[in-house]
């Protein structure tokens, strides 16, 4: 008699989760699957064969938990205000195309899927490759100049705060297909992949020249935790190290948030590390620990900032002062990229400057996206630092 042994169905994967996608099957009678892409919190990205264009595309198949179907139809309502406005202004193709959208029962219920333009790996992937030296400059200033044009875009055009700006939501676009094949290897992030400029060592087979890195262009993704600008969704937003301020004081939030993620980005791309990377410890939180780093880098916050709302209690015992971090080592940002990694002072002051006016305490006064795209720093043609001896 045979014996039949029953799997264990993963929990994700059970009713309200995510749809258990094998390779080959067709979604919609039109979209193939053919590998996974990524799987996060609340869907799975999958690569695919549009079957009637005869192109690859990528979709996201959203978790079928209640709750979820109405979040999708706000990502989708906001797609398709990007993809509307992208007609008028080129700005838009700075941000992930949706292509189409669709609904799906499976297993574990009703699932909304949306089908993207099909992009490499994510800014992430590139990053892990380049360790702790950062990224070259030029390449750097060249994406945060789309990231900031898509942001622009998304601000004035389209009323919309993308509330996660971080290097997992910028997207590679490569359109040369061999630097395709090599970008590809490096989709997986936990698998290294030396991607470096040629000279810097390593085998010189599967590295990067200079010009193909600056081939390659980027793109805004995932709109998943988006807002319009007059109907915030809701006041947690943004990954931790990326965090604006206000978001962390439980302040009303506006577009100035995806600005200081997006200054959170450029030092992380230009240094290889987070600009904060707050822990908990034995008697503070993360969120105490990342107000602590903020003040440290930045400079007392003013109290009309600090005591604008009920829950900056949770943070200060009175003006300048954190309720459970007393010892504090300020240390400026110029300081940082002169001591810590080694930047020429006349290369880091730019930078800082740049950084600066995108962390401002006060939202209203924090540059926008197009008054960063003017800043002499992203049009200055300087060489990258010189590489730290003795990396942190």
């Amino acid at each position: 008699m045979e014996v039949r042994v029953q799997e264990e169905v993963p929990a994700a994967q059970r009713s309200g989760g995510h749809h258990p996608v094998r390779e080959g099957e067709v979604f919609n009678t039109r979209y193939q699957a053919l590998r996974e892409l990524g799987c996060g919190a609340f869907a799975t990205v999958w690569l695919c064969q549009d079957t009637r264009k005869k192109k690859n595309v990528a979709v996201k198949v959203l978790k079928s938990r209640e709750g979820f179907a109405e979040a999708a139809q706000d990502e989708v309502s906001l797609l398709r205000c990007v993809s509307s406005m992208r007609k008028k202004d080129r700005a838009g193709e700075h941000i992930v195309c949706l292509l189409d959208d669709f609904r799906m029962i499976g297993e574990n219920g009703l699932h909304t899927c949306l089908v993207f333009e099909a992009l490499g790996p994510s800014l992430r992937c590139l990053m892990c490759n380049y360790a702790a030296q950062g990224l070259p400059l030029p390449f750097v200033k060249k994406s945060l100049q789309q990231v900031l044009t898509g942001l622009h875009f998304l601000h004035r055009r389209c009323r919309i705060i993308h509330a996660d700006i971080k290097p997992e939501n910028v997207l590679l676009c490569v359109r040369d297909k061999g630097l395709q094949k090599l970008l590809c290897d490096a989709t997986d992030c936990g698998q290294r992949t030396d991607l470096r400029l040629k000279g810097t060592g390593g085998d010189p087979g599967n590295q990067l020249e200079d010009s193909d890195l600056m081939s390659i262009e980027v793109k805004i993704a995932d709109l998943g935790s988006a807002c319009w600008t007059y109907k915030p969704f809701s006041k947690e937003i943004q990954t931790q190290p990326y965090r604006a301020l206000e978001v962390l004081l439980g302040l009303d939030y506006g577009t100035p948030a995806d600005i200081w993620s997006t200054g959170c980005l450029a030092f992380e791309m230009a240094t290889g590390e987070c600009l904060f990377d707050p822990q908990p410890g034995k008697y503070f939180s993360r969120d105490d620990d990342h107000v602590a780093r903020i003040i440290e880098l930045l400079g007392r916050i003013p109290p009309r900032i600090a005591f604008s709302w009920n829950k900056s209690t949770k943070f200060f015992s009175r003006p300048g002062a954190l309720l459970r971090i007393s010892r504090l080592s300020p240390c400026s940002l110029q300081a940082v990229l002169v001591d810590r990694y080694r930047w020429r002072r006349q290369e880091a002051a730019p930078l800082a400057s740049f950084l600066l006016a995108a962390l401002r305490y006060a939202p209203e006064h924090r540059a926008t996206a197009a008054q960063c795209l003017q800043h002499a720093w992203l049009h200055d043609p300087a060489a990258a630092p010189v590489p730290p001896s003795h990396p942190r």
